[in-house]
Protein backbone atom coordinates (compact mmCIF):
# COMPACT_ATOMS: atom_id res chain seq x y z
CA UNK A 1 0.00 0.00 0.00
CA UNK A 2 2.93 2.39 0.68
CA UNK A 3 4.55 1.23 -2.19
CA UNK A 4 1.66 2.27 -4.21
CA UNK A 5 1.01 5.68 -2.87
CA UNK A 6 4.87 6.58 -3.39
CA UNK A 7 4.06 4.84 -6.89
CA UNK A 8 1.50 7.42 -7.10
CA UNK A 9 3.10 10.43 -5.86
CA UNK A 10 6.25 10.03 -7.98
CA UNK A 11 3.84 9.75 -11.01
CA UNK A 12 2.35 13.14 -10.30
CA UNK A 13 5.57 14.56 -9.84
CA UNK A 14 6.52 13.31 -13.45
CA UNK A 15 3.26 14.82 -14.81
CA UNK A 16 3.29 18.43 -13.50
CA UNK A 17 7.53 18.16 -14.42
CA UNK A 18 7.51 16.49 -17.17
CA UNK A 19 6.75 19.34 -19.60
CA UNK A 20 10.24 21.05 -18.58
CA UNK A 21 12.12 18.32 -19.13
CA UNK A 22 11.12 17.83 -22.41
CA UNK A 23 14.16 18.76 -24.76
CA UNK A 24 17.05 17.80 -21.87
CA UNK A 25 19.99 16.20 -23.92
CA UNK A 26 22.85 14.95 -22.39
CA UNK A 27 26.47 16.14 -24.82
CA UNK A 28 26.14 12.21 -25.87
CA UNK A 29 22.69 12.81 -27.65
CA UNK A 30 23.52 16.67 -27.93
CA UNK A 31 26.22 15.32 -30.70
CA UNK A 32 24.12 12.90 -32.32
CA UNK A 33 21.26 15.31 -32.73
CA UNK A 34 24.39 17.87 -34.27
CA UNK A 35 25.21 14.96 -36.76
CA UNK A 36 21.41 14.59 -37.84
CA UNK A 37 20.66 18.08 -38.04
CA UNK A 38 23.88 18.83 -40.14
CA UNK A 39 22.86 16.70 -42.50
CA UNK A 40 19.52 17.80 -42.68
CA UNK A 41 20.66 21.13 -42.85
CA UNK A 42 22.63 20.00 -45.64
CA UNK A 43 19.97 18.34 -47.59
CA UNK A 44 17.69 21.38 -46.96
CA UNK A 45 20.16 23.45 -48.97
CA UNK A 46 20.71 21.12 -51.44
CA UNK A 47 16.88 21.30 -51.65
CA UNK A 48 16.95 25.25 -52.11
CA UNK A 49 19.87 25.25 -54.46
CA UNK A 50 17.86 22.60 -56.54
CA UNK A 51 15.09 25.38 -56.48
CA UNK A 52 16.41 28.35 -56.98
CA UNK A 53 18.28 26.72 -59.86
CA UNK A 54 14.52 25.67 -61.28
CA UNK A 55 13.68 29.37 -60.59
CA UNK A 56 16.48 30.08 -62.73
CA UNK A 57 15.51 28.22 -65.48
CA UNK A 58 11.79 29.56 -65.24
CA UNK A 59 12.64 32.95 -65.55
CA UNK A 60 14.96 32.23 -68.76
CA UNK A 61 12.02 30.58 -70.62
CA UNK A 62 9.35 33.37 -69.10
CA UNK A 63 11.66 35.66 -71.12
CA UNK A 64 11.93 33.86 -74.11
CA UNK A 65 8.76 33.30 -74.50
CA UNK A 66 7.45 37.15 -73.88
CA UNK A 67 10.07 38.07 -76.86
CA UNK A 68 8.38 35.54 -78.73
CA UNK A 69 4.85 37.26 -77.59
CA UNK A 70 6.37 39.94 -78.37
CA UNK A 71 7.35 39.47 -82.00
CA UNK A 72 3.57 38.13 -82.74
CA UNK A 73 2.43 41.17 -81.85
CA UNK A 74 5.50 42.90 -84.10
CA UNK A 75 3.86 40.54 -86.93
CA UNK A 76 0.40 40.76 -85.95
CA UNK A 77 0.64 44.63 -86.41
CA UNK A 78 2.07 44.46 -89.88
CA UNK A 79 -0.40 42.00 -90.68
CA UNK A 80 -3.42 44.20 -89.99
CA UNK A 81 -1.48 46.59 -91.70
CA UNK A 82 -1.00 44.99 -94.83
CA UNK A 83 -4.99 43.99 -94.73
CA UNK A 84 -5.48 47.27 -94.21
CA UNK A 85 -4.01 48.57 -97.54
CA UNK A 86 -5.35 45.55 -99.56
CA UNK A 87 -9.07 46.15 -98.56
CA UNK A 88 -8.20 50.44 -99.76
CA UNK A 89 -6.81 48.83 -103.21
CA UNK A 90 -9.92 46.47 -103.25
CA UNK A 91 -11.99 49.48 -102.27
CA UNK A 92 -10.09 51.45 -105.54
CA UNK A 93 -10.16 48.24 -107.79
CA UNK A 94 -13.88 47.69 -106.91
CA UNK A 95 -14.51 51.63 -108.45
CA UNK A 96 -12.06 51.25 -111.22
CA UNK A 97 -14.09 47.63 -111.74
CA UNK A 98 -17.43 49.59 -111.67
CA UNK A 99 -16.10 52.17 -114.39
CA UNK A 100 -15.00 49.83 -116.23
CA UNK A 101 -18.24 47.65 -116.70
CA UNK A 102 -19.66 50.92 -116.95
CA UNK A 103 -17.82 51.69 -120.32
CA UNK A 104 -18.23 47.90 -121.13
CA UNK A 105 -22.12 48.17 -120.94
CA UNK A 106 -21.99 51.52 -122.80
CA UNK A 107 -20.13 49.69 -125.64
CA UNK A 108 -23.23 47.43 -126.24
CA UNK A 109 -25.27 49.97 -126.93
CA UNK A 110 -26.07 52.67 -130.27
CA UNK A 111 -23.37 53.89 -132.23
CA UNK A 112 -23.97 57.61 -131.01
CA UNK A 113 -23.70 56.91 -127.33
CA UNK A 114 -20.70 54.49 -128.40
CA UNK A 115 -19.22 57.93 -129.82
CA UNK A 116 -20.42 60.19 -126.99
CA UNK A 117 -18.71 57.91 -124.43
CA UNK A 118 -15.66 56.94 -125.79
CA UNK A 119 -14.99 59.79 -128.33
CA UNK A 120 -14.65 57.11 -131.00
CA UNK A 121 -14.48 58.64 -134.62
CA UNK A 122 -14.84 55.38 -136.23
CA UNK A 123 -15.07 52.15 -135.86
CA UNK A 124 -11.66 50.68 -136.00
CA UNK A 125 -11.28 53.26 -133.13
CA UNK A 126 -14.60 51.90 -131.41
CA UNK A 127 -12.68 47.81 -131.84
CA UNK A 128 -9.48 49.18 -130.79
CA UNK A 129 -11.09 51.03 -127.59
CA UNK A 130 -13.32 48.30 -126.87
CA UNK A 131 -10.49 45.35 -126.83
CA UNK A 132 -8.50 47.82 -124.44
CA UNK A 133 -11.67 47.54 -121.73
CA UNK A 134 -12.04 43.92 -122.38
CA UNK A 135 -8.14 43.66 -121.43
CA UNK A 136 -8.54 46.81 -118.41
CA UNK A 137 -11.64 43.84 -117.17
CA UNK A 138 -9.36 41.33 -117.03
CA UNK A 139 -6.64 42.54 -115.68
CA UNK A 140 -9.03 43.91 -113.11
CA UNK A 141 -10.55 40.54 -112.39
CA UNK A 142 -6.98 38.79 -111.91
CA UNK A 143 -6.16 41.99 -109.65
CA UNK A 144 -9.26 41.50 -107.22
CA UNK A 145 -8.43 38.20 -106.53
CA UNK A 146 -5.05 38.41 -106.14
CA UNK A 147 -5.74 40.73 -103.47
CA UNK A 148 -8.30 39.22 -102.29
CA UNK A 149 -6.20 35.94 -102.01
CA UNK A 150 -3.37 37.85 -100.26
CA UNK A 151 -6.31 39.31 -97.55
CA UNK A 152 -6.99 35.48 -97.17
CA UNK A 153 -3.76 34.22 -96.59
CA UNK A 154 -3.19 37.19 -93.93
CA UNK A 155 -6.53 36.55 -92.01
CA UNK A 156 -5.50 32.86 -91.83
CA UNK A 157 -1.72 33.86 -90.50
CA UNK A 158 -2.99 36.71 -87.92
CA UNK A 159 -5.44 34.10 -86.58
CA UNK A 160 -2.52 31.48 -86.48
CA UNK A 161 -0.74 33.98 -85.13
CA UNK A 162 -3.35 35.00 -82.40
CA UNK A 163 -3.54 31.72 -81.74
CA UNK A 164 0.14 30.91 -80.76
CA UNK A 165 0.12 34.08 -78.81
CA UNK A 166 -2.59 33.05 -76.28
CA UNK A 167 -0.58 29.18 -76.65
CA UNK A 168 2.55 31.49 -75.60
CA UNK A 169 0.58 33.83 -72.72
CA UNK A 170 -0.91 30.61 -71.19
CA UNK A 171 2.72 28.92 -70.92
CA UNK A 172 3.56 31.71 -69.28
CA UNK A 173 0.90 32.10 -66.65
CA UNK A 174 1.93 28.70 -66.22
CA UNK A 175 5.49 28.75 -65.76
CA UNK A 176 4.66 31.67 -63.13
CA UNK A 177 2.34 29.71 -60.80
CA UNK A 178 5.17 26.87 -61.11
CA UNK A 179 7.63 29.49 -59.89
CA UNK A 180 5.24 31.37 -57.06
CA UNK A 181 5.34 27.37 -56.28
CA UNK A 182 9.17 26.80 -55.73
CA UNK A 183 9.69 29.90 -54.55
CA UNK A 184 6.67 29.56 -51.83
CA UNK A 185 8.51 25.88 -51.45
CA UNK A 186 11.88 28.00 -51.04
CA UNK A 187 10.32 30.20 -48.39
CA UNK A 188 8.71 27.41 -46.30
CA UNK A 189 12.18 25.61 -46.32
CA UNK A 190 13.81 29.00 -44.79
CA UNK A 191 10.40 30.19 -42.83
CA UNK A 192 11.94 30.85 -39.24
CA UNK A 193 14.94 28.95 -39.69
CA UNK A 194 18.37 30.36 -39.18
CA UNK A 195 20.92 29.88 -41.93
CA UNK A 196 22.39 26.87 -42.50
CA UNK A 197 25.93 27.68 -41.30
CA UNK A 198 25.17 30.04 -38.63
CA UNK A 199 23.00 26.53 -36.80
CA UNK A 200 26.47 24.43 -36.95
CA UNK A 201 28.86 26.88 -36.00
CA UNK A 202 26.17 27.46 -33.03
CA UNK A 203 25.93 23.79 -32.28
CA UNK A 204 29.35 23.07 -32.72
CA UNK A 205 30.39 26.30 -30.21
CA UNK A 206 27.27 25.04 -27.95
CA UNK A 207 29.69 21.50 -27.73
CA UNK A 208 32.46 22.86 -27.15
CA UNK A 209 30.88 24.94 -24.79
CA UNK A 210 29.53 22.43 -22.29
CA UNK A 211 32.88 19.80 -22.67
CA UNK A 212 34.71 23.44 -21.25
CA UNK A 213 32.05 23.70 -18.83
CA UNK A 214 32.88 19.92 -17.74
CA UNK A 215 29.51 18.77 -17.89
CA UNK A 216 29.71 15.01 -18.60
CA UNK A 217 28.62 13.19 -21.41
CA UNK A 218 25.72 11.38 -20.11
CA UNK A 219 24.98 14.33 -17.99
CA UNK A 220 21.48 16.25 -18.08
CA UNK A 221 23.07 19.37 -19.97
CA UNK A 222 20.28 21.72 -18.37
CA UNK A 223 21.18 20.16 -14.94
CA UNK A 224 24.71 21.09 -15.78
CA UNK A 225 24.44 24.17 -17.06
CA UNK A 226 22.39 25.56 -13.81
CA UNK A 227 24.68 23.83 -11.32
CA UNK A 228 27.91 25.25 -13.35
CA UNK A 229 26.60 28.76 -13.66
CA UNK A 230 24.99 28.79 -9.62
CA UNK A 231 28.66 27.95 -8.84
CA UNK A 232 30.11 30.81 -11.04
CA UNK A 233 27.90 33.64 -10.26
CA UNK A 234 24.02 32.80 -8.66
CA UNK A 235 21.78 34.31 -11.45
CA UNK A 236 18.79 35.75 -8.89
CA UNK A 237 15.45 33.67 -8.87
CA UNK A 238 12.38 34.82 -10.17
CA UNK A 239 9.12 35.15 -8.33
CA UNK A 240 6.88 35.92 -10.79
CA UNK A 241 6.10 37.12 -14.38
CA UNK A 242 5.10 40.28 -16.27
CA UNK A 243 3.32 40.98 -19.29
CA UNK A 244 6.55 42.48 -21.97
CA UNK A 245 5.04 45.90 -22.02
CA UNK A 246 2.51 48.22 -20.88
CA UNK A 247 -0.14 47.97 -22.57
CA UNK A 248 -1.05 46.05 -25.50
CA UNK A 249 -2.78 42.90 -27.07
CA UNK A 250 -2.42 39.58 -28.30
CA UNK A 251 -2.63 39.38 -32.44
CA UNK A 252 -1.70 35.82 -32.48
CA UNK A 253 -1.53 32.78 -30.43
CA UNK A 254 0.95 29.89 -29.50
CA UNK A 255 0.75 27.10 -32.14
CA UNK A 256 3.88 24.82 -30.41
CA UNK A 257 6.28 22.62 -31.96
CA UNK A 258 5.48 22.61 -35.98
CA UNK A 259 3.61 25.47 -35.76
CA UNK A 260 3.62 29.40 -34.00
CA UNK A 261 6.58 28.70 -31.98
CA UNK A 262 5.74 32.19 -29.64
CA UNK A 263 2.97 34.90 -29.34
CA UNK A 264 2.83 37.87 -30.95
CA UNK A 265 1.40 40.89 -29.12
CA UNK A 266 0.49 44.59 -30.71
CA UNK A 267 -0.08 47.75 -29.53
CA UNK A 268 -2.09 51.13 -30.39
CA UNK A 269 1.72 52.95 -29.61
CA UNK A 270 3.82 51.41 -32.12
CA UNK A 271 7.08 52.30 -30.57
CA UNK A 272 5.79 51.33 -26.82
CA UNK A 273 8.64 50.23 -24.47
CA UNK A 274 9.45 46.70 -24.30
CA UNK A 275 10.49 44.63 -21.19
CA UNK A 276 11.83 41.13 -19.61
CA UNK A 277 8.81 39.27 -18.41
CA UNK A 278 11.28 38.25 -15.68
CA UNK A 279 14.16 38.86 -13.92
CA UNK A 280 17.39 37.97 -15.90
CA UNK A 281 20.22 38.09 -17.80
CA UNK A 282 20.73 39.16 -21.19
CA UNK A 283 22.25 36.02 -23.36
CA UNK A 284 22.24 37.69 -26.77
CA UNK A 285 21.59 40.64 -28.87
CA UNK A 286 21.36 40.28 -32.78
CA UNK A 287 19.62 40.35 -36.17
CA UNK A 288 18.16 36.95 -37.65
CA UNK A 289 18.27 36.08 -41.57
CA UNK A 290 15.60 38.25 -42.24
CA UNK A 291 16.91 41.51 -40.14
CA UNK A 292 14.91 40.84 -36.87
CA UNK A 293 16.38 42.73 -34.29
CA UNK A 294 16.55 39.84 -31.32
CA UNK A 295 16.86 39.81 -27.35
CA UNK A 296 17.29 36.83 -25.66
CA UNK A 297 17.39 36.57 -21.96
CA UNK A 298 18.38 33.60 -19.28
CA UNK A 299 15.83 33.46 -16.12
CA UNK A 300 16.17 31.39 -13.00
CA UNK A 301 12.61 29.60 -12.13
CA UNK A 302 12.22 26.76 -9.90
CA UNK A 303 15.26 25.08 -9.68
CA UNK A 304 16.07 25.52 -13.71
CA UNK A 305 16.78 28.17 -16.55
CA UNK A 306 14.20 29.16 -18.31
CA UNK A 307 14.50 31.24 -21.65
CA UNK A 308 12.68 34.35 -23.26
CA UNK A 309 12.83 35.66 -26.76
CA UNK A 310 12.02 39.44 -28.27
CA UNK A 311 12.02 39.67 -31.93
CA UNK A 312 11.22 42.19 -34.47
CA UNK A 313 12.47 44.98 -32.22
CA UNK A 314 13.16 48.71 -33.05
CA UNK A 315 16.24 49.35 -31.46
CA UNK A 316 18.47 47.11 -28.97
CA UNK A 317 18.39 48.96 -25.24
CA UNK A 318 20.37 46.54 -23.79
CA UNK A 319 23.30 43.96 -24.30
CA UNK A 320 24.58 40.54 -24.55
CA UNK A 321 25.99 39.56 -20.41
CA UNK A 322 23.60 42.62 -19.23
CA UNK A 323 21.71 42.12 -15.81
CA UNK A 324 18.20 42.91 -16.30
CA UNK A 325 14.82 43.23 -14.22
CA UNK A 326 11.41 43.01 -15.56
CA UNK A 327 11.21 46.80 -15.25
CA UNK A 328 14.34 47.15 -17.39
CA UNK A 329 13.72 48.52 -21.24
CA UNK A 330 15.01 46.23 -23.28
CA UNK A 331 14.11 48.21 -26.68
CA UNK A 332 10.81 49.72 -28.40
CA UNK A 333 8.59 47.44 -30.27
CA UNK A 334 9.34 47.37 -34.29
CA UNK A 335 8.61 46.29 -37.50
CA UNK A 336 12.11 44.69 -38.25
CA UNK A 337 12.99 41.28 -40.43
CA UNK A 338 9.84 39.09 -41.68
CA UNK A 339 7.30 41.29 -39.97
CA UNK A 340 3.97 42.87 -41.77
CA UNK A 341 3.69 45.31 -39.06
CA UNK A 342 4.82 47.15 -35.65
CA UNK A 343 4.62 43.98 -33.04
CA UNK A 344 6.36 41.51 -30.89
CA UNK A 345 7.05 38.00 -31.24
CA UNK A 346 7.47 36.70 -27.72
CA UNK A 347 9.14 33.22 -27.43
CA UNK A 348 9.47 31.31 -24.55
CA UNK A 349 11.76 27.87 -23.89
CA UNK A 350 13.35 25.29 -21.46
CA UNK A 351 16.77 25.88 -23.73
CA UNK A 352 18.68 28.03 -26.26
CA UNK A 353 20.21 27.05 -29.61
CA UNK A 354 21.62 30.96 -29.33
CA UNK A 355 22.83 31.88 -26.37
CA UNK A 356 25.99 30.61 -24.98
CA UNK A 357 25.30 27.80 -22.46
CA UNK A 358 21.95 27.41 -24.04
CA UNK A 359 22.38 23.86 -24.15
CA UNK A 360 20.01 22.81 -27.28
CA UNK A 361 20.29 22.50 -31.12
CA UNK A 362 17.77 24.16 -32.93
CA UNK A 363 16.03 21.47 -33.65
CA UNK A 364 15.41 20.99 -29.66
CA UNK A 365 14.70 24.63 -29.40
CA UNK A 366 11.42 24.22 -31.58
CA UNK A 367 10.28 21.50 -29.08
CA UNK A 368 11.32 23.06 -26.00
CA UNK A 369 8.82 26.06 -26.63
CA UNK A 370 6.24 26.57 -23.84
CA UNK A 371 3.16 28.80 -24.20
CA UNK A 372 3.82 32.41 -22.55
CA UNK A 373 0.43 31.90 -21.35
CA UNK A 374 1.66 29.63 -19.22
CA UNK A 375 4.08 31.67 -17.10
CA UNK A 376 1.97 35.11 -17.82
CA UNK A 377 -1.60 36.01 -17.28
CA UNK A 378 -2.11 37.32 -20.77
CA UNK A 379 -6.14 38.57 -21.24
CA UNK A 380 -6.39 39.62 -24.95
CA UNK A 381 -6.21 43.09 -24.45
CA UNK A 382 -4.63 44.77 -20.94
CA UNK A 383 -3.36 48.42 -19.95
CA UNK A 384 -1.22 47.11 -17.15
CA UNK A 385 2.09 44.96 -16.90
Amino acid sequence: MKGKKILIILLIIYAFYSPLLIGAQTIKEFEAEIEKETKELEERKNKIAKNEAEVAEIKKNIISIEQRIKQMETEIANLEKEIEESNKQIEKKSEESKQIMTYYQIANGENAYLEYAFGATTITDMIYRMSIVEQLTEYNKQIMNELQELIRKNNARKKELTSKKEEQTKLKKDLQKEKERIDEDTASLKAGMPSIEERIKSNKEQRDNLKNMGCRDDEDIQACIYRKMQVEGSLPSTNGFYRPMEHGYITQGYGGYGGHLGMDFGSNNKSIDLYPVANGQVTATYYDNYGALVVKIRHNHNGRFIYSTYAHLRNFAVKSGQYVSYKTTIGKMGNTGYSFGPHLHLEITTCDWKSEGGGCTWATYQKSTRNPASYIELPSKWNNR
